[in-house]
């Protein structure tokens, strides 16, 4: 029996919680859908992923609105798809003068931000409720420029003052896209990933650099984060559940990817390498929401990246049916 194409037949409500994690730093979490991270100092607020669309993002903002009147000045784009991004203009009523990106990021959105946008939509409607409030792709208006930290090179690195607390941005280095981008409260050890780490839920990685993600977590694990807002899963509190939220990830790409590379030397097509990867991960990650969701989107990045395909190949709405058609059919 074929299953519902990506999300389309997951319309339940999550519940959402808006949960302190430091004197500066909230989490606001929903049971595996996309998370958002909150900075609030005494100048202004600052807001990490600014969730999939406006009337969703108000959501965020009434929360927000709960605990500090503060404008919510800065929003954090940490990486181009269109369920962290499409919110942003939300905050412009809420004081946002800044949406910062990596030079990363920016360049996804110009090279496939709009089809990205589409294919999204159709892939998670509940997510995208709302979805006439937005008013088109979100463009940063200030971009960290800077070299890729895994070729010894300096990465861009932006501070922001928020008033009594002090926020770092960079990007870390590639993983779940080219262009992900970290929050860091350092006096404070909280970590705002992004999608970068996941916790008990599906890891996207259609968009990945499989083979660079893992020490991308490693670097981040250097960090010593005593909090950090995954991308999705709960809020992880203590160095002990932060490594857990790092090594989840990291087994996941690892798994994932040595199934890709072992069915493109043994070449395999992609629907038996989908099948081959199903014998390592579905016994440890089976269980976990919206893992029949990514599963076939990671299987053929997996499959193309183990074939030389550095670059991911875009993903277009019909690309997303022929695919699904083929391996969850």
């Amino acid at each position: 029996m074929s299953k519902a194409f990506a999300s389309q037949a997951d319309l339940a409500d999550k519940q959402i919680t808006f949960e302190q994690l430091s004197a500066h730093c909230w989490a606001y979490t929903a049971e595996g859908d996309p998370n958002s991270g909150v900075i609030i100092g005494e100048k202004y607020i600052m807001v990490s992923d600014a969730t999939a669309t406006p009337a969703m993002a108000r959501d965020l903002i009434a929360r927000i609105r709960t605990v500090s009147d503060k404008p919510i000045k800065y929003v954090l784009l940490t990486h181009y798809h269109a369920v962290r991004v499409l919110g942003a203009s939300a905050y412009f009523a809420e004081g946002a003068s800044e949406i910062i990106a990596s030079q990363g990021t920016y360049e996804l959105i110009v090279e496939r931000g709009a089809e990205d946008m589409k294919s999204e939509m159709e892939r998670f409607p509940r997510l995208f409720r709302g979805a006439d409030s937005i008013p088109g792709l979100t463009w940063p208006t200030l971009v960290i420029g800077g070299g890729d930290p895994q070729k010894g090179e300096k990465p861009g690195r932006l501070t922001v003052d928020l008033g009594g607390v002090k926020v770092q941005i960079w990007s870390p280095g590639p993983g779940h896209t080219r262009g992900d981008t970290i929050a860091w409260v350092e006096e404070e050890k909280v970590l705002f990933s992004g999608d970068l780490v996941e916790y008990e839920a599906g890891v996207y990685t259609g968009d990945a650099q499989l083979e660079e993600w893992p020490a991308t977590l490693e670097a981040l694990r250097a960090l010593g984060a005593e909090a950090i807002v995954p991308g999705r899963g709960e809020a992880m509190r203590g160095q002990a559940d932060v490594n857990k939220a790092l090594d989840y990830t990291k087994r996941w790409v690892t798994t994932l990817f040595q199934a890709g590379k072992e069915a493109a030397a043994a070449g395999m097509d992609l629907k038996q390498a989908m099948a081959h990867t199903r014998k390592s991960m579905d016994p440890v990650f089976g269980h976990v929401f919206i893992y029949e969701h990514c599963l076939p989107f990671d299987v053929s990045r997996a499959y193309d990246e183990a074939k030389g395909i550095k670059n991911p190949r875009i993903w277009t709405a019909e690309r997303d049916q022929e695919m699904w058609a083929a391996l969850q059919g």
